[in-house]
């Protein structure tokens, strides 16, 4: 896998780890409070029953746990920007992995779930490599990956059920972060500044830079609209055309580039 191009960003690792207990939280929550016809229900993510959604959810927090109880890799092989890139490859073996979780006792199957991630996560490293499905990278980029998955499905969960299951502040911005900066990676350039406020800003695009005023190329949109386009949720003509997203200047269509992770 080649590396990503893009320096990744910097995250504040103890607001990190607080932010994946939280909206794990928010989503133990919600989903406590379904119903089991709701549970039963459908989702868009394919075959997929909110039931297994659910399940899925504690499969990714889960993961921070089951790699700390592992040996450690001996060497890093990707940053948090060749996770996001790396994703689609690995669809079939999620959904393998997902249907296989017994979901008889959700309550429990979450509560045993936070209780060894708060048990592993307390004095580990930053820098302690831990074996994902990619390859080997730090806690900290790891518990980045975990955001967009906590955050992207608890859109998911909502759009399935109608509830309103929140959305911690840290674990949104550092979802939108990431999915901002491998757009950057992805798309290299700077000719179209994307604006997701209050979260981030990106250029990316091959074409003339731009370096002063105002940017002849702009998109800009809301942190969960894009999320929704950077994950395949969303088709940019439909959310252009709903003025979810605006986009000023020739070279301001991101349809080729989208999704940056499905």
């Amino acid at each position: 896998m080649p590396p990503a191009k893009k320096r990744a960003r910097r995250y504040d690792s103890a607001k990190t780890r607080a932010a994946v207990l939280a909206q794990f939280a928010h989503v133990r929550d919600g989903v406590a409070a379904l119903t089991p016809e709701q549970l039963d229900g459908p989702t868009r993510l394919g075959e997929w029953t909110v039931r297994e959604l659910a399940a899925h959810v504690t499969m990714a927090v889960g993961a921070v746990a089951r790699y700390l109880g592992e040996p450690e890799p001996a060497k890093r092989d990707l940053t948090v920007l060749d996770w996001a890139l790396a994703t689609a490859t690995a669809s079939a073996r999620i959904d393998e992995d997902t249907r296989a979780i017994d979901t008889g006792d959700l309550p429990g199957l979450y509560g045993r779930t936070a209780a060894l991630y708060e048990e592993r996560i307390a004095g580990a490293s930053d820098e302690r490599l831990v074996p994902t499905r990619f390859g080997a990278m730090t806690l900290a980029d790891f518990l980045v990956t975990r955001t967009v998955e906590l955050v992207v499905h608890t859109d998911d969960l909502n759009a399935a059920t109608g509830a309103a299951v929140p959305y911690d502040r840290q674990a949104l911005a550092a979802c939108v972060r990431l999915l901002a900066d491998a757009l950057a990676a992805k798309a290299p350039g700077g000719a179209v500044e994307v604006r997701i406020p209050p979260y981030a800003v990106v250029q990316c695009v091959e074409g003339p830079r731009h370096t002063r005023g105002t940017p002849p190329n702009v998109v800009e949109t809301d942190p969960l609209t894009w999320i929704r386009l950077a994950t395949g949720r969303a088709e940019w003509a439909a959310e252009l055309d709903a003025a979810q997203v605006g986009a000023s200047g020739e070279r301001a269509d991101l349809s080729g580039v989208l999704p940056v992770l499905s």
